[in-house]
């Protein structure tokens, strides 16, 4: 069939549409490439967001594990210790001797005894460190210039000095009581700043001595 620029070829047009189809296709996928571009960012920008909130769930809680850990811990270290302070043998037991049950206990954790027989103050003991008392049942805050059985047998008796309670070994089946106290500093930023590093966790024990 004649045109004005010569006869019409079908084949022709028809290679002609297959080879102009691909670029027309390459032009459509070009836009998609800052959409992708966009899509990371808005991610990125959404978990630098949120992943302060995530922190801050999974430090509290591993806290909240450390916390119940320690309490049981503890208990299970004052059970032991009230247990020493009441057994009968041929030597009776010692404050000291109960500070060393207590601290194979808590491996870890330091534990001391700045007032052995109290008084038990509102006074916070040093950050993951432990404070030892041995009194009688439901000791007072204030210092006792002449308790009750407040100390177990091996003991002797002493005065009360500066800011401790007299020693009066125990005897007679009497009733020992052994408390821990335990300052858990925090590991979440924001609730130990909160708290001022003051988390005490307390446990105590009551036997009554074999001898």
């Amino acid at each position: 069939m004649p045109t004005d620029r010569g006869w019409f070829n079908p084949a022709g047009s028809a290679e002609r549409t297959r080879r102009t189809f691909p670029a027309r296709a390459r032009t459509r996928e070009n836009p998609r490439k800052p959409k992708r571009f966009g899509q990371r960012s808005q991610a990125m920008i959404e978990f630098a967001l949120i992943s302060p909130v995530l922190l801050l769930l999974l430090f509290g809680i591993i806290d909240i594990g450390r916390a119940v850990f320690y309490y049981d811990t503890l208990s299970h270290a004052a059970r032991e210790g009230a247990r020493t302070a009441s057994l009968a043998s041929t030597s009776l037991p010692t404050d000291a001797n109960v500070l060393a049950t207590v601290t194979s206990q808590l491996v870890g954790a330091p534990v001391s005894a700045p007032c052995p027989q109290g008084p038990i103050t509102s006074a916070t003991p040093p950050g993951n460190a432990a404070w030892l008392y041995i009194t009688e049942l439901n000791p007072p805050s204030t210092v006792e210039s002449n308790p009750p059985m407040n100390a177990p047998g091996g003991e002797y008796a002493a005065p009360a000095s500066g800011s401790c309670s007299a020693v009066n070994p125990a005897g007679n089946n009497a009733q020992l009581q052994v408390t821990l106290r335990f300052n858990l500093i925090l590991i979440t930023p924001v609730v130990a700043q909160a708290t001022a590093d003051h988390i005490v966790i307390t446990a105590a024990s009551v036997f009554h001595t074999e001898y």
